[in-house]
């Protein structure tokens, strides 16, 4: 081996050997380059090997220094800074994807074993006194449920729309936007004015709207969540949670507790987080998209007149026959109840959501028979539960969600091309249509 090959592979070593956990410093990438491109290079300052698809550390502790002069005592280092010592603190994998995380999502991030085991850490740290939210994800409501029990019954829940002189310093409004399970947006400005005016703080759970469609931050969010498990993940294979905040000190007070409370992310569920990251920007444009179209070519039979040929009649009769309503930020307006795009989409979701609407929408059947009926007849769309996966999901919401209405079905649309979805739903409705027909006429001979 040359000289020069044996310097270089020293040094290689000794880079692996004490990687530095660190978020990318390059301006270029946090300044000017679009999602689609930070999302692919957000992390080059974390290369250490010439490997183009970041490699897996499977290792949950790495070897100190060899160097007697370079080893630091533990009570004299923040260990969520110093190299990689053990992988509750910080490991390879779960360091790059904060990196390209903290520049998606324009601040500072904290990655956990799933959703709510963020929303958990976010509680335990801001413990406040009051909390305003409103009906959305069921698994919010329960962690708050817990959170009170633990408390003694020291927090007091408040609906989002709780005036503001209900609120005081240190309690927290909640909001999430687009809310699941209808996928309607709520205005964030307005949340932050009437929060930040009491000395509140503004939690978003974005997502249903990772990025490029929202950025949380920008109209007055203190803290964004994640579950990443959904859009963030895409690929139904990983759970995840992401805490995001510009309150630098909570960041860093959240990376200390995430190691006693344990709820760190595995290594392979990081490595499968970075690589869906890559395609997320391409992955989330198609589906929002694709589900504004089908969410228009339904709302569209059911508020306006019919179109020409026989299929299409067909559909729309169909459609009529067993949808009542359907639920989705493109159909919101400034006149409630509307559900009807023609007055427009109001100036602050404009603003809000400038890039499109979340991929998932709501649409209310005329009964739980048809609810419970319709996914056993669709090709394209599986039947399950969660959302934000490349194929396209539906869910006869009751299934994991005891508080939905019994004819409810949530739809998480994924990369699929949105006209073989719509031929599949509107056949599907068409049989279902058809077995409810037939079932009304044997219970009129009864």
């Amino acid at each position: 081996m040359s000289p020069r090959a044996k310097d270089v592979s020293q040094s290689t070593l000794d880079s692996i050997e004490s990687p530095e956990p660190r978020q990318s410093q390059s301006p270029s990438l946090s300044e000017s380059y679009s999602p689609a491109t930070k999302a692919l290079h957000a992390d080059r300052d974390l290369d250490i090997t010439s490997d183009v698809a970041p490699p897996l550390h499977v290792s949950t502790n790495f070897r100190y220094a060899s160097d007697p002069d370079a080893l630091i005592p533990i009570a004299d280092v923040d260990v969520t800074s110093h190299p990689h010592v053990y992988s509750r603190v910080t490991a390879p994998n779960t360091t790059r994807l904060e990196a390209v995380l903290g520049s998606l999502l324009h601040a500072p991030c904290v990655t956990y074993a799933s959703g709510l085991s963020a929303l958990h850490a976010l509680y335990a740290h801001l413990r406040p006194g009051r909390v305003a939210i409103t009906a959305g994800y069921h698994g919010s409501h329960a962690m708050l449920a817990l959170h009170a029990r633990l408390r003694g019954g020291a927090l007091e829940i408040l609906p989002l729309d709780c005036p503001a002189s209900a609120l005081g310093p240190g309690d927290l409004v909640h909001v999430e936007t687009p809310r699941n399970p209808t996928g309607e947006a709520v205005d964030i400005a307005a949340m932050a004015r009437k929060a930040h005016s009491r000395g509140a703080w503004v939690l978003v759970d974005s997502t249903l709207a990772p990025p490029d469609l929202q950025d949380p931050f920008a109209h007055g969010a203190d803290v964004v969540w994640h579950s990443g498990t959904k859009y963030l993940g895409g690929h139904g294979d990983l759970l995840c949670g992401v805490l995001a905040s510009r309150h630098r000190d909570w960041v860093a007070a959240w990376r200390t507790e995430r190691i006693v409370l344990g709820n760190v992310m595995g290594s392979l569920e990081a490595w499968l987080a970075v690589r869906s990251l890559r395609t997320l920007s391409l992955r989330v444009r198609q589906q929002s998209a694709s589900a504004e179209k089908l969410v228009a070519w339904l709302n569209g039979v059911l508020n306006s007149g019919g179109s020409g040929n026989q299929e299409d009649k067909e559909d729309e009769a169909a459609i009529r026959g067993t949808i009542s309503r359907v639920y989705h930020a493109s159909l919101q307006t400034d006149h409630p109840g509307s559900n009807s795009a023609s007055t427009g989409t109001p100036p602050w979701l404009q603003r809000q959501m400038p890039h499109g609407f979340s991929p998932l929408f709501s649409f209310l059947m005329h009964s739980p028979a048809h609810a419970r009926q319709l996914p056993s007849h669709l090709n394209l769309f599986r039947h399950a539960t969660s959302l934000g996966g490349v194929e396209s999901l539906i869910e006869w919401r009751v299934m994991s969600d005891a508080g939905a209405e019994g004819g409810l079905m949530r739809v998480s649309i994924g990369v699929e091309d949105w006209m073989d979805l719509k031929r599949d739903l509107g056949r599907a409705l068409r049989e279902v249509w058809r077995e409810g027909g037939k079932e009304k006429r044997v219970e009129s001979k009864l």
